[in-house]
C-alpha cells in the first residue's frame, strides 16, 4: 500500500546515494570518495553564483528522487517473476526464459526504458 508513494522516490536519494558514501567512507575508498565529492563540488562551483544554497540541495533532491522513481519503475516493470513451480526442473536458463516477459513495445516506452523493455534480450 505504501511502497510506490514512498520507496521509490525514496531509494536513490536515502539508500543508494548515502550507502554509497558511507561504504566508501568506512572502507577508505579515499579515491572513490574524493571523485565522488568532485561532481558535489563542479556542481556548487558552477550554479552557485546563480542560485542559493537551499535552493541547489533542493534541485539535487529532486533530481535524485525523479531519478529513482525511474528506475524503480524500469527495473521493475520486468524483473517480477511469473510463477512457474511447473517448471522446478528445468535448468536456470530456461527457467529464466520463461519467467521474464518483455513489455508491450511503444516508442515511448523504448524511449523511457532505454529498450530495457525487452527483458529476454537484455
Amino acid at each position: 500500500e505504501f511502497f510506490f508513494p514512498a520507496l521509490p522516490p525514496l531509494l536513490f536519494p536515502t539508500y543508494f546515494h548515502c550507502h554509497t558514501f558511507y561504504i566508501a567512507y568506512t572502507k577508505k575508498y579515499w579515491a572513490d570518495l574524493a571523485w565522488m565529492l568532485t561532481f558535489y563540488i563542479r556542481f556548487f562551483y558552477t550554479y552557485g553564483s546563480l542560485l542559493e544554497t537551499k535552493t541547489l540541495n533542493s534541485l539535487i533532491s529532486l533530481h535524485r528522487m525523479l531519478e529513482s522513481s525511474w528506475f524503480v519503475w524500469v527495473s521493475q516493470m520486468n524483473h517480477i517473476p511469473m510463477d512457474i513451480d511447473y517448471d522446478k526442473n528445468l535448468d536456470w536458463v530456461s527457467t529464466q526464459l520463461l519467467a521474464t516477459c518483455n513489455v508491450e513495445q511503444s516508442l515511448f516506452n523504448d524511449w523511457f526504458t532505454g529498450h530495457l523493455n525487452f527483458q529476454i534480450e537484455h
